[in-house]
């Protein structure tokens, strides 16, 4: 019987082998990812290339609804975000006529209440709804959840937290108003005179 002294000479005296690569079966990335639920099929991702019989295709606001005129209901999901922004801008400069550098600012202040919505409520659709007063207009994203937003400090270095003090710093007033089923997150954005 061999002791353990003759078993690690044998091992010393023999080559080391070079490692061989580990190889990982490749599979199709549909499998990987999960399917969208039915329920978010009637949500287009994004609006057709060409309107029927080969016209221009259809804006936002044609494609989702108008959050001017009535409330839009999106799915909860990131790619929402992208709609909401198109759809502010189709609002803020097509139908009330302002400037692309205001409509900048509502598009970021619609960006964060939408990532807001997406990110932290768990809810499966959220509604998005813009309004125009004398001197502000008003966006409201609402929501099922209940679970109210929270200002928190943000340092230079942080990666992530960052939207309630976007929001606090690009508005002119903004709050959550609770509803019987959930909340409002809204944003007040003072119209510039020059509109």
């Amino acid at each position: 019987m061999a002791g353990l002294e003759d078993i690690q000479q044998l091992h010393r005296d023999q080559p080391a082998l070079p490692a061989a690569p580990v190889r990982r079966p490749r599979r199709p990335l549909r499998r990987l990812l999960p399917l969208p639920s039915p329920a978010y099929r009637r949500f287009p991702a994004a609006p057709p290339a060409a309107g029927p019989a080969g016209g221009p295709a259809p804006g936002p606001v044609e494609q989702w609804g108008n959050p001017a005129v009535d409330e839009v209901r999106l799915p909860s999901r990131p790619e929402s975000a992208a709609v909401a922004r198109r759809l502010a801008e189709a609002v803020v400069v097509g139908h009330w006529g302002m400037s692309p550098r205001f409509a900048e600012h509502a598009v970021l202040l619609v960006s964060e209440l939408v990532g807001n919505a997406v990110r932290h409520t768990g809810a499966r659709t959220f509604a998005l709804r813009m309004s125009r007063g004398r001197q502000a207009i008003r966006i409201e994203v609402r929501d099922p959840s209940r679970a109210l937003p929270c200002l928190m400090p943000v340092r230079d270095m942080d990666t992530s937290g960052r939207g309630l003090s976007l929001v606090d710093r690009v508005a002119d007033r903004w709050g959550v108003d609770l509803l019987p089923r959930g909340k409002c997150t809204w944003v007040e954005l003072k119209m510039p005179d020059t509109v």
